[in-house]
C-alpha cells in the first residue's frame, strides 16, 4: 500500500481520536458501546484499519458527532477507492473497469500513460484489446463479459479526437515485443502506431531496450496533476497526494526524456513489424 493511503488513513484515524477524547468517551467505553475489542478502536484510531460506514455512524453517535458524520462518510469513501481490489473492481466483469477510467479521461485536459509491457489501452486495436482482455477475465476468474469490455475500450478512444485534449504515451521498446494474441494481432497492432504518430494533440515516445534504467516503475495514467492510477497485480492505486503526484510527474519526465519520437520511433516500430512480418512467412 503506498503511503499516500496509510498517511490518509493515519490522518482519519486522528481525527476521529480527536472527536473520541473531545468528547469524554474512553476507547473502552466505545469499544463496549460498539460491540468490539478495544483493539478494534486502537486500530482504527491510529490508522491500522478503516471502520465500516455502520461503525463510523455508531462511533458519531455515542461521541455526540452526528454534525461531522456527513463529511467523515465523505473521507472514508474517498479512502475505500484509493486502495481497490482487482476482484472488487472487476467483479461485474472488465466493461465496469473500462467505465471508470472514461470517467477519470473525460474530465482531463492532458494524460500521460506509462506502459512498460504492452501497448496503452487508448492506443489498442480491437483485435489486441481483445486478447488482453481474455486474459484478464481468465486470471482473474471474471465474468465474461468480453464483446462489451472490447466495445466500451474502443468507446473510451473517442476522447482521443477531442479538441482541447492533450496525450503524452511512454512505452517502452519492449511493449512492441510482447505478444498480445498471435503475429496477426501484432501486425495490426503495430500498423496502428505508425498511424497515430504525428497527430497534433498526441505524442508517442518509446523507450529503447539499451536505455539506462534510470527509472524503475509500474504501468500508470497521470490525469491532469489531480490523480494517478497506478495498475498492481492485485490492485488499483488512486494517488492523490501532491507529494507522490509529482514524484510521478518527474518520474514520467525522465522516462520522456530518454524516449525517442517521430521518424525515430517509427523506426523501432517498423523494425518489430519486420521480426512480425518474418515470423508468419
Amino acid at each position: 500500500m503506498t503511503s499516500s493511503v496509510q498517511e490518509a488513513r493515519e490522518a482519519f484515524g486522528l481525527r476521529l481520536r480527536e472527536i473520541r477524547r473531545n468528547s469524554g468517551v474512553s476507547g473502552r467505553e466505545l469499544a463496549a458501546h460498539l460491540h468490539v475489542h478495544e483493539s478494534k478502536i486502537s486500530r482504527i484510531e491510529h490508522g491500522k484499519a478503516t471502520p465500516s460506514a455502520a461503525v463510523l455512524r455508531a462511533y458519531c453517535q455515542i461521541c455526540n458527532a452526528n454534525g461531522e458524520l456527513p463529511e467523515l462518510l465523505a473521507t472514508l469513501n474517498h479512502l475505500q477507492t484509493m486502495y481497490m481490489e482487482w476482484r472488487k473492481l472487476l467483479g461485474s466483469g472488465v466493461k465496469r473497469g473500462q467505465q471508470l477510467v472514461m470517467k477519470n479521461e473525460s474530465s482531463a485536459e492532458l494524460i500521460c500513460n506509462y506502459e512498460s509491457q504492452i501497448i496503452p489501452g487508448l492506443l489498442q486495436t480491437a483485435a489486441y484489446a481483445e486478447a488482453k482482455l481474455r486474459r484478464v477475465i481468465e486470471f482473474y476468474h471474471l465474468p465474461d463479459d468480453l464483446d462489451a469490455g472490447v466495445i466500451a475500450r474502443m468507446e473510451r478512444q473517442q476522447i482521443l479526437y477531442k479538441r482541447g485534449r492533450r496525450f503524452h504515451f511512454i512505452i517502452s521498446e519492449k511493449s512492441l515485443y510482447t505478444t498480445v494474441g498471435d503475429d496477426s494481432v501484432m501486425t495490426g497492432q503495430l500498423d496502428r502506431l505508425l498511424s497515430i504518430i504525428g497527430m497534433p494533440n498526441l505524442t508517442l515516445g518509446i523507450v529503447p531496450l539499451t536505455a539506462e534504467a534510470l527509472v524503475v516503475i509500474e504501468a500508470f495514467m497521470m490525469f491532469d496533476t489531480r490523480v494517478v492510477k497506478v495498475e498492481g497485480h492485485t490492485a488499483e492505486l488512486s494517488i492523490t497526494q501532491p507529494r507522490e503526484i509529482a514524484e510521478y510527474g518527474r518520474a514520467f519526465d525522465t522516462l520522456a526524456g530518454q524516449s525517442v519520437t517521430g521518424d525515430a520511433a517509427r523506426t523501432l516500430i517498423r523494425r518489430a513489424l519486420t521480426v512480425r512480418t518474418e515470423a508468419a512467412e
